[in-house]
């Protein structure tokens, strides 16, 4: 089979690796890639929000099957573009997309049926934001209602961050029209976990559950980004839990989304915060997390290809998925200044040998690698257990050089001190 894959980051590297391994991959486009995902596929320089360039290309390659990974193109609806020109593709379309795309959306789902999650007002004036501000209780979460690359949500400690986090939302507009509205939510305390779930829309197969370290910094500090690393499996998400999720929270979902007619098939994203009185949805993605599957795809002993085909076809309840009993580990290098601003251009110096490394932000002149965005790569390693896993990232981390380069220092280290699992 001919795959076109869309998308140019660390994550659809990880996804490509991955359908190469498939007995029925033939050929894959990555659309558009970038200088690392050149190894391992052609890449063809069309942006994925450029959804008439994407579909042109569809029509003149004609490929067997499309997996279509970013936010963006789902939610402007590129699965429903392609599969009207008869190209079957891996994720939901627009109006399954929106579970992602609008968390008000979404906050109002979970009402609706019953899935936990946290206390929430939804405002449009920033007026009546600030109003509200000053009857709740603090910490609290403000979150912009659409995309914002993973960097729309923020944790205040009082009423001043709460309004300047409001301000620069709905009044400067920094997310653009995705600011427009917010949310204003309870703050909830407990361990994060990150699942990413197979669904066709009535089966849902649980990945492995994994950590993810948002903040820039070591100790959890810093700015929000997109993800400074990531350890699979999270230790906290014991059987015990992964069973109460299913019932309360996973199928409840899949349930719910096909009783509001947006069947939702692909890849289902769940935050999850384990509170004092159970597990609650921080957020949903409506595709795989970026790191989050670069620790979850090398754990996957089943054939990827095989699984999206099922996804695709509603028979995910018969398809094979096997999961690895290992441990991963991603550590991020990052451009130094990420996730504000940061010089680009530096030469990456990688390991001549095999090791998962999947680039992120590079792009290729010549025979040189360069560094083109903020976080470059990230260095992953498997092992028994999890300390061998982080030990052997940050070794593999340690032999990868780029000038101006970054990483934070403690991934894994929460979840090494966590109760072993259940």
């Amino acid at each position: 089979m001919n795959i076109m894959v869309i998308g140019g980051g660390g994550r659809e590297h990880a996804v490509v690796k991955s359908l190469k391994k498939s007995k029925r991959c033939e050929k894959i486009w990555c659309l558009p890639g970038n200088g690392g995902i050149a190894a391992d596929c052609a890449c063809v320089p069309i942006q994925a929000t450029d959804l008439d360039g994407v579909v042109a290309f569809a029509k003149e390659h004609a490929p067997d099957f499309a997996v279509v990974t970013p936010d963006d193109p789902l939610c402007m609806g590129l699965v429903d573009r392609l599969e009207a020109i008869g190209v079957p593709c891996f994720g939901p379309r627009a109006n399954a997309a929106i579970i992602e795309g609008s968390k008000v959306f979404s906050k109002e789902l979970m009402q609706k049926y019953g899935i936990p999650t946290a206390k929430s007002r939804a405002f449009t004036s920033p007026e009546a934001a600030l109003a509200y501000l000053k009857t709740t209780t603090y910490p609290a979460v403000v979150k912009a209602d659409g995309l914002a690359l993973g960097k729309g949500v923020r944790i205040v400690r009082d009423s001043a961050e709460a309004e300047t986090a409001v301000r620069e939302m709905m009044v400067e507009k920094v997310f653009g029209e995705s600011g427009a509205r917010v949310l204003i939510e309870e703050f909830l305390e407990g361990p994060e976990v990150s699942v990413l779930a197979f669904t066709d829309g009535n089966t849902i197969v649980p990945m492995v559950s994994s950590m993810d370290h948002k903040r820039a910094w070591d100790g959890d500090e810093g700015p929000n980004t997109g993800g400074m690393g990531t350890v699979a499996p999270n230790p906290y998400y014991t059987k015990e839990i992964a069973e109460r999720c299913m019932r309360e929270i996973f199928l409840p979902t899949v349930a719910a989304m096909h009783a509001e007619g947006r069947t939702f098939r692909g890849c289902l994203y769940f935050g999850l915060m384990l509170t004092g009185e159970g597990p609650k949805v921080i957020e949903y993605n409506c595709r795989f997390g970026d790191p989050e599957t670069q620790v979850v795809l090398p754990l996957l002993e089943s054939d990827l290809l095989e699984i999206m085909l099922a996804v695709r076809a509603g028979t995910l309840r018969a398809a094979d998925v096997k999961f690895s009993q290992k441990s991963a580990c991603c550590v991020v290098l990052a451009s130094r200044g990420y996730p504000k601003s940061y010089k680009m251009g530096y030469e990456i110096s990688l390991p001549v040998t095999g090791e998962e490394i999947y680039i992120a932000g590079a792009k290729r002149e010549g025979e040189r690698l360069l560094t083109a965005g903020g976080r470059v790569l990230g260095a992953v390693a498997t092992a028994e257990d999890l300390a061998t896993a982080v030990k052997n990232a940050y070794a593999l981390a340690g032999r990868i050089g780029f000038e101006n380069a970054y990483m934070r220092s403690d991934i894994g280290a929460r979840a090494l001190r966590a109760k072993p699992r259940a």
